[in-house]
């Protein structure tokens, strides 16, 4: 079967001007004007999915069959175009009949040419088969036209969609262009956003604001360890060869057909307009607005060339942050005000990863685990089932740090900041396990965070972590933040 995109090819309709368009016209659309004007942040990272947009209507171009009825009447156009003078004229009457059985919108004009031109010339002849021509050109863009506008209305939709969960959660999770960005690309998996959903992110998100000492405290650990580079003060121009590929002056080979106004290299289609009088005007039309189909020829030339280049020397630097592993203890000890903080806690750890290009992985613990990939694709209907997660149940933190040992040994997760947070009421730690999180800590440069909403923790359970922050959860605490603020 004939498929749209071979058809354009064939004959020579510009797909990408018609793609452009439609871009054009999304872009264009009101709603993208006021989102823009509300969120400019998030504009920034709408525009980078143009080019994504453009592929998927070329993928679509190329996946759509044309209708049967315009391939046969293409086909017979083919046939037709190698026929000679004498053949054509004998056998014009069977091809308007053919015509007449497509119901081709070139029928009328067909009949017409034939009742005026009749036996046709060489000339004729060429007048006939470009005016068909045009006919099917029409046809295939009026094809073009109404998938164009089935994709646009889809696409509109679903940005639609994503344009309404990006601007009620851009207040959360827009710290920078990069956070808007990432909240834009995970937006793209949550097309069947509820009210509920959003809700849940905009209550927990209100609840961090109203405790300032654990939102600083979230910022303070997740951005405990700056990464610096430090370059010296001397710039070296170092000699670097490169190897580049130029036009060649000779041109070696037919490389295409193109547009110009290259008369020596003419398409003989193109020179059947001079023998025309009618369409002459047509000739000089396109050779000035250098239209005129032409064999495109070039040659490539490898040559060598020596260029110096700025090289900056950098000493002194520091190891970059790396993923978070958000441990959080969802056991029945945990609940109440405690599981507040804690998932509060994991949505400002989220946050940072997201404005910080770093990965964000939760695990629940409590007598299993479970796992959360906030910073994936999807990581917003992730943070959704997180948010949603009930705390009750015993508290296995040996499984946890020994699940969380297990995947840093992984090279991905090198120079990861693994947080646990919990009251810390929990069985003491095996001697296996111990070592192997300081295994982890000197060979991985994995650090360990134990964030404690209590102050009973086991101190023999605290003593394997780098960094320990304390934020009481008590009754005494709370009410003296509250009179503080």
């Amino acid at each position: 079967m004939l498929t749209l995109s071979t058809l354009d090819m064939l004959l020579a309709i510009n797909e990408g001007q018609l793609i452009e368009e439609v871009i054009i016209a999304i872009l264009a659309s009101p709603q993208l004007a006021v989102f823009f004007e509300k969120h400019p942040k998030l504009k920034k990272a709408l525009l980078k999915d143009i080019h994504q947009w453009k592929k998927s209507l070329q993928q679509r171009v190329k996946e759509t069959l044309v209708p049967t009825m315009i391939a046969d009447e293409f086909a017979l156009y083919q046939q037709t175009q190698s026929l000679g003078n004498a053949i054509f004229n004998q056998q014009v009457e069977r091809i308007l009949a053919e015509l007449n059985k497509l119901d081709s919108s070139f029928i009328e004009e067909a009949s017409q040419l034939i009742k005026t031109n009749k036996p046709f010339s060489p000339a004729q002849q060429a007048l006939f088969i470009q005016h068909w021509r045009i006919s099917l050109i029409f046809q295939v863009t009026a094809l073009h036209k109404a998938l164009f506008d089935q994709e646009q209305e889809q696409l509109l939709a679903e940005l639609q969609e994503r344009l309404a969960l990006s601007g009620s959660l851009s207040n959360t999770f827009s710290e920078n262009e990069r956070a808007a960005g990432r909240l834009w690309d995970m937006s793209k998996g949550v097309l069947t956003k509820t009210p509920f959903d959003e809700k849940i992110i905009q209550r927990y998100s209100d609840f961090l604001d109203q405790q300032p000492e654990l939102h600083k405290l979230a910022s303070l650990l997740g951005r405990s360890k700056t990464a610096k580079s430090l370059p010296e003060e001397s710039v070296i121009f170092e000699p670097v060869t490169i190897v580049e590929k130029a036009p060649d002056t000779t041109p070696e080979q037919v490389n295409g057909i193109g547009l110009s106004d290259d008369i020596l290299r003419l398409l003989p289609a193109e020179l059947a307009l001079l023998g025309i009088n009618e369409i002459e005007y047509e000739f000089y039309r396109k050779l000035v607005e250098k239209q005129l189909n032409t064999y495109r020829l070039q040659g490539d030339n490898w040559q060598e060339r020596t260029v110096l280049r700025p090289v900056t020397h950098h000493h002194d630097e520091e190891r970059p942050r790396g993923p978070f592993i958000v441990c959080i203890d969802t056991s029945g000890s945990m609940g109440g005000f405690n599981e507040q903080c804690a998932k509060a806690f994991g949505l400002a750890l989220m946050k940072i990863a997201l404005a910080d290009n770093r990965s964000c992985h939760v695990m629940l613990f409590s007598t299993e685990t479970v796992h959360y990939q906030l910073s994936s694709s999807n990581g917003l209907q992730e943070l959704i089932k997180f948010l949603n997660q009930s705390f009750r149940g015993g508290t296995d933190l040996s499984a946890c740090l020994d699940n969380v040992a297990e995947k840093l040994n992984s090279p991905a997760w090198k120079d990861a900041d693994a947080v646990v947070i919990s009251d810390f009421v929990a069985q003491r730690l095996p001697e296996n396990l111990i070592n192997k999180i300081k295994k982890s800590q000197q060979q991985q440069h994995n650090r360990f965070h134990a964030v404690t909403l209590s102050n009973y923790g086991k101190p023999s359970i605290m003593k394997i972590f780098d960094h320990i922050w304390r934020f009481d959860t008590g009754l005494k605490s709370r009410l003296l933040r509250r009179w503080r603020q």
